[in-house]
Order: C-alpha cells, then structure tokens, then sequence
C-alpha cells in the first residue's frame, strides 16, 4: 500500500457554510503528516470525515485501503485516534478507563499501558474527573498509541501538555514512524510539526494551500539577507534579480538588504562580483510560512511534492 490515506474532491458544507471545498490529497504509508490551519480552516472536519464521524457532502476518502463509511468496524481496529475534544467517563480511574478502551481493541498486554503511562507521568490509580486538561490529555495518548496501529490520526495532540512531555509526545510520534506506523497529525504548534513531519499540509477556508516539505517550503519562502561590501556597490546591479524584493543600501553603500524569494543564488552570484565581508540570511521557519500563507489574496497556491 502506498498511501494511507487517499482524499479526493472531498466537500462538507453546513448549511451555508462550508467545512471544506474539494480537498484533493494523499498521505503515504509510513510518514509522519503534518496537518495545519488556524481554528475554522476544516482540519478536525477533515478527520471526522475519514473516521465516518460525520458524512461528506461530496467527494470521497479511502484509509487504509478501505471506505470509512462501509468498512468502519475493520479500520477503527487499525487506527488510533485522539480527538481535539477527548472526553471518558469520569467517574473512572484512569487505570479502569484505559483497561476497558484496551478489551474494547481485543486487549492490549498492561505492560505496554503501563510503560507509556509512565513515560507520560501519568498516575493510573487517579479519578478521571480529578485531572487538569494535560493529564486527560494524557490519557488520550496512551489509548491511542497503546495498541501499535497501522494508522495514528491525532487532533492537536499535545493541547495542554507541558513542554517536557511535548519532546515525550514527539518521541513517540519518531518511534511509531520507526515502526513503519502512518501518523496523521493536526495542531497548531509549529514547531513540533517541524521536528517531526515528514510533508505538511497547509488549511485555508477548507482549501489546500500548500502541500510539500519542510525544506521544499522553506526554500521557496521569503528569507532576509544582508550582505556587507568591502567597498561600495551599485544598487542597480541588484535591481531585477530573480527572486529579489525590496533591495536597498544604507547611507555607506557597503551593507544591501534585501528580501529574497526561493534559493538566493542569482543575488550570491552577484555579491560575489565584489569582495563581500560578512552575509547573513535569516532562514524561514515553519511559523513565517505558516502565516505568509495567509497574508495574500483568497487564490490558493499549492506546491505539491
């Protein structure tokens, strides 16, 4: 199997609004998805739609080579989900709620409940209803990797976490795409999607606005330069580079600024014409892409690799 997951035209409206508007998309079998959008732009529709949690208006999705409408007992044994909005009974102890889930999939050895519970610092012999938000959201965690699934499909999986069971969180995603497990995840903080993802996908409006990796992003973003001469050059030299914007030269002559669009070399070939004393450029992060997706026109731009 090639892909995991396979989406095309999908459509869901509610009434006059509309969830998403003709995702087209694929996610291969044993990466690590990166699923992005701020609040609205249909991410948790998205998921719904593949686990058949709410029906699409048009189009169609295959998971794991079967239909989430037709075949929806078979693929919930082999995926793991956590909703953005995970919810148990609370009258539970954690320990009764996570052996139950785990009978639900046919058992899961307690041994393996037992280790990610501790590697999250979860206490197994507390009350649900007791718990902060990132202990819930603990548990959460533990039911959906505790079973090894082929799939792991997780809504902002690390909402209320502190930042050292964060890298715990990211640790787990490594060592399930280790194992050659499919990880679909939606959240909003970028840089754990950038330590882990292998491709992201970007939500706009229910659209696809981009689609590629880190690096690929990264390299057709806008990053600033800064180049110092050790004499002064002509500013119409670097006028009309491919991929230059916004050129300039302080009152000296020797320091150019400048943004530039995709790969710096037309304007490094050029610097190179003169004796070039320092350079510095300032690499686009996940975040800058993320919000220069959405500083444009409603047109989306899709790269897709």
């Amino acid at each position: 199997m090639d892909n995991a997951i396979e989406i095309r035209d999908l459509t869901k409206t509610y009434g006059t609004s509309r969830g998403l508007a003709g995702l087209t998309l694929d996610v291969r079998a044993g990466e690590v998805f990166g699923y992005l959008g701020p609040n609205g732009a249909g991410k948790s529709t998205t998921i719904r739609l593949l686990l058949d949690l709410i029906r699409p208006t048009s189009g169609a999705a295959t998971v794991l080579g079967l239909d989430p409408l037709r075949d929806g007992v078979e693929l919930r044994r082999r995926v793991g989900y956590l909703a953005g909005d995970f919810v148990v009974d609370g009258r539970q102890k954690v320990r009764e709620c996570l052996h139950y889930l785990a009978a639900l999939r046919g058992g899961v050895p307690h041994a393996r409940i037992d280790d990610l519970a501790e590697r999250l610092g979860l206490d197994q012999h507390a009350r649900i209803k007791t718990l902060s938000k990132g202990n819930r959201q603990k548990v959460g965690l533990v039911q959906a990797f505790m079973h090894h699934p082929e799939l792991l499909i997780l809504d902002e999986p690390s909402s209320g976490l502190d930042p050292l069971l964060q890298q715990t969180f990211l640790d787990l995603v490594l060592e399930a795409a280790g194992n050659g497990q499919t990880v679909f995840m939606s959240s909003h903080i970028m840089d754990e999607v950038e330590a882990v993802a292998d491709r992201i996908a970007i939500l706009r409006a229910g659209r696809l606005v981009a689609l590629d990796t880190v690096a690929d992003l990264r390299a057709s973003a806008v990053r600033r330069i800064e180049i110092e001469f050790a004499a002064p050059v002509s500013l119409g030299q670097f006028r009309g580079l491919p991929g230059i914007a916004d050129p300039i030269l302080d009152d000296t002559g020797k320091i150019l600024r400048a943004r530039v669009i995709g790969a710096p070399d037309a304007v490094i070939k050029a610097a190179a014409q003169h004796t070039v004393t320092s350079l510095r450029t300032d690499e686009a992060h996940l975040d800058e892409i993320f919000h220069a997706q959405y500083a444009g026109d409603d047109t989306p731009a899709i790269s897709v690799a």
